[in-house]
C-alpha cells in the first residue's frame, strides 16, 4: 500500500450532524446534473444505447416472496461453459388473490468460480417478453439470482448474510443495488421432484439501477481515481472496509460497476459480498498479494481523498448505525442463526471502534488509503 499525505495534515473531525447532509448533497448533485437528453459518450465507454425503462416495483417491497422455479435441474448443473444456453423454465407464486401465477421464463448459469465449484450453479433469469406483464415480475429483464452453493443450512446462511450487507448498503446510499429475498423451491421439470428449497436473492439489474438514478452504466476498464466521483469512491472504500471485503477492483471492474454522470465522472457501485469478513464463508480466501491472510482481517483498499470526505462518511456510518444493527432484529434478520447475527454485529462493533478513535481511524484508513496518481 502506498502511503499518502493528502489527508494527514487535517485533524479528524467526527461531526454526526453532517452525515445526512453530505450524502444527500452528493446524491442530489448526481441526480440534478442529469439532462433530459443523453450525455455524449466519452471515449472507451461501452456502446450500449438503451432507452431507459421505468424501474420495476418488485424491489419496493422487502417481504420475502415464496416461488417455485421449475427447470431441468440436471441440464443446468451441467452447463459450465462460458456462454451457456438459455433453458426453458417457469416461475410460480401465489398472488394476493390466493391464485397460482405461473410465468414462463428462461434461465441460464453464470459466474466463474461458483460455476466450477458449487453443487448448484448461480443463475440469471430471463423475464423479457410479454409473459411477465401484470405479474409481480413486471419490468424485470435479466436479473441475477444469488442462490445457495451447496444444499446445507450453513450455505443458506451465507445467502442471508450477504442479503443483509446489500440492505445495509442501501441504508447508506441509494446509489447501490436493491435486493429482494425469495424462498425458492427448485423443482426438476424432468422428474417433478423438488431438488431443494432455499432462500435466494434477486438482485436489481445495473440498467434498472441506472434508470432509477438517472444515469447510465458504463463498462470502462482502467478507470483512474480522477475519473471517479471522490465522495462516492471514498464511501465505497469505507463500506468495503466495514464489511471486511478485499475482493473488488474499480479499475478491473471486478465486483464493481460504474454509473456515469453527465459530466463524464463515474460513480463506483459495489456488489458480490460473499468473500467478505462479515459473511465469513468457509470457501472465502484472500489474494496472497495483500498484507492480510484471512477474510476477517480488515484492510482498507480505497483511494485517498481531499478535504473532509472521510469525516463526513464516518459521520454517516454513525448516523445509520442503529438502523444497520436493526436489520439483524427485523423479520428478515431473524432468519439468520442467532449466533451468526450476534457475531456479525460484534464484527461491526470493531469497525465502529476504529472510525470513532482518531488514532485508529488515521492508522487504519486515512494513512492506509492508496494515493491518487
Amino acid at each position: 500500500m502506498t502511503t499518502s499525505t493528502c489527508v494527514r495534515t487535517r485533524p479528524l473531525i467526527l461531526d454526526k450532524r453532517i452525515g445526512v447532509a453530505a450524502i444527500l448533497a452528493a446524491f442530489v448533485l448526481l441526480a440534478a446534473d442529469v439532462p433530459a437528453q443523453k450525455a455524449p459518450k466519452p471515449d472507451k465507454l461501452d456502446k450500449r444505447d438503451k432507452t431507459p425503462q421505468a424501474p420495476p416495483i418488485f424491489f419496493d417491497s422487502e417481504d420475502p416472496l415464496a416461488v417455485t422455479l421449475t427447470a431441468n435441474i440436471g441440464r443446468l448443473r451441467r452447463d459450465k461453459s462460458p456462454n451457456p444456453p438459455w433453458r426453458a423454465a417457469t416461475l410460480s407464486y401465489t398472488s394476493a388473490e390466493a391464485t397460482t401465477v405461473t410465468v414462463p421464463i428462461k434461465a441460464r448459469t453464470r459466474g466463474i468460480w461458483r460455476l466450477k465449484t458449487c453443487e448448484f450453479p448461480p443463475l440469471r433469469l430471463n423475464f423479457s417478453g410479454e409473459q411477465s406483464k401484470g405479474t409481480v415480475f413486471q419490468r424485470l429483464d435479466k436479473p441475477k439470482l444469488v442462490s445457495f452453493c451447496r444444499d446445507t443450512d450453513g450455505y443458506e446462511q451465507y445467502v442471508l448474510q450477504e442479503l443483509q450487507l446489500y440492505r445495509a448498503y442501501q441504508l447508506l446510499t441509494p446509489v447501490s443495488h436493491k435486493v429482494r429475498l425469495l424462498r425458492v423451491a427448485y423443482t426438476d421439470s424432468a422428474s417433478g421432484k423438488v431438488h431443494a428449497t432455499r432462500h435466494a436473492i434477486l438482485l436489481e439489474e445495473p440498467d434498472a439501477l441506472a434508470a432509477r438514478l438517472g444515469g447510465r452504466i458504463v463498462e470502462h476498464k482502467g478507470a483512474l481515481p480522477g475519473d471517479l466521483d471522490p465522495f462516492f469512491d471514498a464511501l465505497v472504500g469505507v463500506f468495503q472496509y466495514f464489511i471486511g471485503n478485499t475482493d473488488f477492483s474499480s479499475a478491473a471492474l471486478h465486483n464493481m460497476e460504474l454509473l456515469q454522470k453527465p459530466d463524464g465522472t463515474m460513480v463506483p457501485l459495489a456488489y458480490d459480498f460473499d468473500f467478505s469478513g462479515a459473511v465469513n464463508a468457509t470457501y472465502a480466501t484472500v489474494d496472497p498479494k495483500l498484507t492480510v491472510t484471512h477474510v476477517r482481517a480488515r484492510l482498507f483498499r480505497g483511494y485517498c481523498t481531499e478535504g473532509d470526505a472521510f469525516a463526513k462518511i464516518f459521520a454517516l456510518f454513525n448516523e445509520k448505525k442503529d438502523q444497520i444493527y436493526a436489520l439483524y432484529g427485523d423479520p428478515v434478520g431473524k432468519l439468520l442463526d442467532p449466533r451468526v447475527a450476534r457475531e456479525t454485529l460484534q464484527y461491526f462493533d470493531a469497525f465502529y471502534r476504529t472510525i470513532n478513535d482518531s488514532r485508529l481511524a488515521r492508522r487504519e484508513i486515512l494513512e492506509a488509503c492508496i494515493a491518487r496518481p
